[in-house]
């Protein structure tokens, strides 16, 4: 209650501050124009504005045009205002991530504009606020934001080759469990890569100069004739870099995977960062950030910046007939559901801020081009009604099992009706097929099958003899 109660004195004190910029400018404009043209009150009123929505950047240009325009004592007085509207805005937005009621991205955008408005003083004074492991994270963010405007100043050269698409499963952490001999062995070995065959595979992309977009990159939309349409958009990469899209599907952690080496969920750590959870084989709990594909591959790109185009990871395919991401929001009717949704949504926020995207992977896991259309649409509805509301609209459909529709029938116009406009199958080599309102893309399976039987075909990517980990069983048609 003690960090609430200073959340709203804070921002009451903010918004005094901004009252009295603004009245002082208009009183001094009406006392004496010369002192103070009429454009600086606008200005004024516009800089609260630019604070109040927290765009500190832009405050701090509008604040240098204020500036401008006024002298001597007046000036002192209005720039010293305009310093403690922005800081004490800060400064609420600081409390409020620490009692959970605000975004983490809110506060590193608050300091971040403090920095940019020279106001460094101020943002030692937040940081003494947070405690050690939230101004770590706070650091962290602020090195990652000015290692990605180093990347942004390199120069961009338009890309015409192919664009690869790479998907995996989660990955095997518990290796002993995934190959002790039973039934679901086979799978695993097929379908599945281990840790260090992950970490592999990421060093050889990143020597091989890929680097990961945002699949949206590809493509914008627009309104011809009262029709939507989606138009191939030029792709800038920075010199010599080529294009790579990461999917992950399944990362909803279903009940085999529990009992076959996959962690258990993902989590936020104490420092808020993604990480997972799991029971190791001898029952310890264990919360770690080197054992899945999320955590692993955020803490290469905090490496490797110049593996990730402005700070993008890959797109999360979900189902939903087990949830989603380890927590049970499919059990609607359970009494801990309010309590697993809203952890999903806490993690999913975090996902988000830090570059992964989303995409429908049927709510079912069911074969689109087997199954009656009937079937195809109770199926996506149902996924529209329970996923889409934790992770947000998503134009993006990933085929479960890889077994695609195509245009002309029914199945695949109902689904461009459902909003998805990005149709991705399964195939061997990169593949980009664009439709008047739809783009088809093809992904390459990285998994056992591909190490074992397909070395020839991913040696553009790695040398599956590499990567291979030896604790693997002996393959099995």
């Amino acid at each position: 209650m003690q960090v609430r109660r200073a959340g709203a004195s804070v921002n009451l004190v903010f918004a005094g501050v901004l009252f009295f910029i603004q009245m002082l400018l208009l009183t001094l404009t009406a006392i004496n124009v010369q002192a103070v043209p009429p454009a600086a009150a606008a200005e004024g009123r516009r800089f609260a504005e630019l604070v109040h929505q927290g765009e500190l950047a832009q405050a701090g240009a509008v604040k240098a045009q204020i500036e401008q325009r006024l002298f001597g004592a007046i000036k002192e007085k209005v720039a010293a205002q305009m310093e403690e509207a922005v800081r004490a805005k800060a400064e609420g937005e600081t409390l409020l991530y620490l009692q959970k009621s605000a975004g983490y991205g809110a506060v590193r955008n608050m300091l971040e504009g403090l920095s940019q408005l020279g106001a460094a003083e101020s943002v030692k004074q937040l940081m003494t606020k947070l405690d050690k492991t939230e101004a770590a994270r706070i650091r962290q963010s602020q090195e990652e934001l000015q290692r990605q405007a180093a990347l942004k100043a390199v120069e961009r050269v338009i890309y015409t080759g192919p664009v690869q698409h790479i998907f995996f499963h989660p990955l095997i952490a518990y290796p002993e469990r995934a190959f002790d001999g039973d039934l679901e062995e086979k799978g695993y070995n097929d379908w599945f890569v281990t840790v260090p065959e992950f970490r592999k595979i990421l060093e050889s992309l990143y020597q091989k100069n890929f680097i990961l977009i945002d699949i949206h990159t590809l493509y914008e939309e627009k309104t011809e004739n009262g029709k939507n349409a989606l138009i191939p958009k030029p792709l800038k990469l920075p010199k010599g870099k080529k294009p790579l899209i990461l999917s992950v599907d399944d990362l909803n952690y279903y009940q085999y995977m529990m009992r076959n080496g996959n962690v258990y969920k993902l989590i936020l750590d104490d420092t808020g960062n993604i990480a997972t959870y799991s029971l190791n084989p001898s029952g310890q709990a264990v919360i770690s950030k080197d054992n899945e594909i999320i955590p692993i591959l955020d803490q290469f790109v905090r490496e490797h910046p110049d593996f990730s185009l402005d700070g993008v990871k890959g797109v999360i395919a979900l189902t939903g007939y087990e949830g989603v991401l380890g927590y049970r929001t499919n059990e609607r009717e359970s009494p801990s559901y309010a309590e697993e949704r809203q952890q999903a949504l806490a993690v999913i926020k975090g996902l988000k801020e830090t570059g992964w995207s989303f995409a429908s992977h049927g709510y079912g896991h069911l074969n689109a081009r087997s199954i009656s259309l009937a079937s195809l649409q109770g199926d996506t509805r149902r996924w529209l009604e329970e996923v889409e509301p934790l992770i947000g609209p998503t134009d993006v459909y990933i085929y479960p099992f890889g077994s695609s529709v195509l245009p002309g029938d029914p199945k695949f116009q109902f689904l461009l009706n459902s909003g998805f406009r990005v149709l991705c199958s399964v195939g061997p080599n990169p593949y980009m097929k664009f439709g008047s309102d739809y783009l088809m893309m093809d992904r390459r399976h990285m998994d056992g099958i591909a190490l074992h039987y397909e070395a020839a075909l991913v040696k553009d990517l790695f040398d599956a003899r590499e990567v291979i980990d030896r604790i693997r069983p002996p393959f099995r048609p």
